[in-house]
């Protein structure tokens, strides 16, 4: 039997002095305040000039950040830390590096948050590679040409892993990147294996293993198969950081920190190209792909589309003053991001360029709009017979959405999977909060809880993607192994609640004016 050592990485980061900010340098002057709720938003990181941002933030986000640490390693703290989400908008000496930033985050969440925390040894729940019982199906590398391991789509359809001259170590430090939600944990390499070795590995991808009928192999069984390794978890001893107590709300703000804050940055793209798609030329889905040189490209796209995805409206709602032909009219577009709006952790997603698609459209659709309330068709949770049970209130808040059997299929064969929901020490406020993020195609508007009921819960339940129209408004047919399809609403009378459609004023956004033509390029 292998035998497992503890996981140290170096976490024992500078926490001697804890407890006395002053001991770090701090932001010259910080913005904290809570995140948004209904958001779908990842935790991102920006920086440019004196200006620092961090957006959608759990305080474990935060914690990771400032003491470059592995989320799974920090350990203690109330059970909110992977729930309540915050922004920071900072103001540091221009061209300030990002290790520099560090300590000056650290110092804000002692300073802001009262954050107190130490290291320790405990076991934790990791990833291991280790040898498999058979022969190895790898070849040792001649350490020519050039390492690493390259990752692309082949027809099957699978993910295609080609590795040369990769250490068994770099091969698993790398899963977690290489093959997604296969690995949301670090992988430790207990293999023994040295040198480098040269292989490939297809397996199929996360979101598609569990569709029926895909015949798929799985990352672990990939690796047991076509290498003669095992992917398997193991409880170890670890390097973690304990966190002792952390306040909630943080210290108010400055009165004056507007006017103390940099100016950020013009929330336009530096130069757009519009162009009419041709009469033949097939609608593509709202995509957003950032190529090398901060270039993004939509379309063809109608307007209403990308009227719909500027100002996070229903593609299935009508938008009041909309011309029939906005639903009709096709086009492309090509951007240029400047690199103030690229995340550091990760490219822009597309609701993160909500606003500098509005500014274009305004700007060469000559687009004027305007927001009132009007009565919407929205959803207030209530409770019939509650199937919930009580959670233990130490445990952290948080809830899981991965793919799971059935789904949805569309015409052009796309599988979109089902969605297993589980979800500990939730109140159901919160679930409400969620409701609009795991469905927004459905649950189109803020959902009001109603039910009374107090404390928190663990719940699970599954749900399939909503009836889609395609590109040609036909709508999209359930998978046949699930002949009658589970909604987000059926899903949530699993749980002896029951989502109830009712009037309610909302702000609605209304178009004044808007050309069918651009103004020219």
């Amino acid at each position: 039997m292998r035998t497992f050592t503890s996981i140290g990485f170096g976490l024992f980061v500078y926490v001697a002095a804890f407890g006395q900010a002053q001991a770090l340098q701090s932001f010259e002057v910080a913005d904290v305040h809570p995140s948004p709720r209904a958001t779908a938003l990842p935790f991102r990181v920006f920086s440019y000039g004196s200006r620092y941002e961090i957006h959608n933030a759990t305080m474990v986000d935060l914690i990771r950040t400032a003491y470059t640490v592995d989320e799974y390693k920090i350990l203690g703290g109330p059970n909110w830390i992977e729930y309540d989400r915050f922004d920071i908008i900072a103001k540091v000496p221009p061209n300030t590096g990002r290790e520099a930033l560090k300590p000056m985050l650290r110092a804000l969440l002692i300073e802001r948050f009262n954050l107190q925390v130490h290291n320790g040894t405990e076991p934790v729940l990791v990833l291991a590679l280790t040898l498999g019982k058979g022969k190895l199906k790898m070849k040792e590398s001649d350490e020519s040409g050039e390492e690493g391991c390259h990752r692309q789509i082949i027809p099957s359809p699978l993910i295609n892993l080609s590795c040369h001259n990769i250490t068994m170590e770099e091969f698993a430090a790398g899963l977690k990147t290489l093959a997604g939600e296969y690995v949301p944990k670090f992988v430790m390499d207990s293999t023994g294996l040295k040198g480098g070795w040269d292989f490939d590995l297809k397996f199929t991808p996360y979101e598609r293993i569990s569709a029926p009928g895909s015949g798929g192999i799985s990352l672990s069984n990939a690796i047991d198969q076509q290498l003669g390794l095992k992917l398997e978890q193991h409880q170890l001893p670890a390097d973690v950081l304990i966190v002792e107590s952390v306040n909630r709300k943080p210290t108010d703000n400055s009165p004056d920190i507007d006017a103390k804050l940099p100016p950020s940055p013009p929330a336009e793209f530096e130069v757009a190209s519009i162009k009419p798609a041709a009469a033949d030329d097939r609608r593509r889905p709202l995509t957003l792909g950032v190529l090398p040189g901060g270039i993004v490209q939509f379309g063809p796209n109608s307007l209403k589309e990308l009227v719909s995805a500027a100002w996070n409206l229903n593609l299935a709602d009508e938008i009041p003053g909309a011309s029939k032909w906005l639903d009709s009219a096709l086009f492309y577009i090509t951007a240029k991001v400047p690199r103030s709006l690229v995340p550091e952790n990760g490219g822009p997603s597309l609701q993160e360029l909500a606003p500098e698609l509005q500014a274009l459209l305004k700007d060469r659709f000559k687009m004027e709009v305007h927001f009132e309330d009007r009565q919407v068709s929205a959803h207030t949770l209530v409770v019939t017979k509650p199937k919930l049970k009580s959670a233990d209130p130490s445990i952290r808040t948080r809830c899981k959405n991965i793919a799971q059997g059935g789904g949805v299929v569309t015409p052009s064969g796309f599988y979109l999977p089902a969605r297993l929901v589980t979800c500990q020490n939730m109140t159901i406020s919160q679930l409400a909060e969620q409701l609009q993020i795991l469905a927004p195609d459905t649950i189109r508007y803020p959902v009001v809880d109603v039910t009374g009921l107090d404390g928190g819960w663990d719940f699970s339940f599954t749900f399939d993607p909503p009836m889609l129209k395609d590109i040609n408004n036909r709508t999209v047919g359930l998978d046949p192994y699930a002949p009658a399809g589970t909604t987000i609403l059926k899903a949530v009378e699993t749980l002896g609640l029951k989502l109830d459609a009712q009037k309610r004023s909302y702000p609605v956004m209304v178009i004044d004016h808007i050309e069918q033509k651009p103004t020219d390029n």
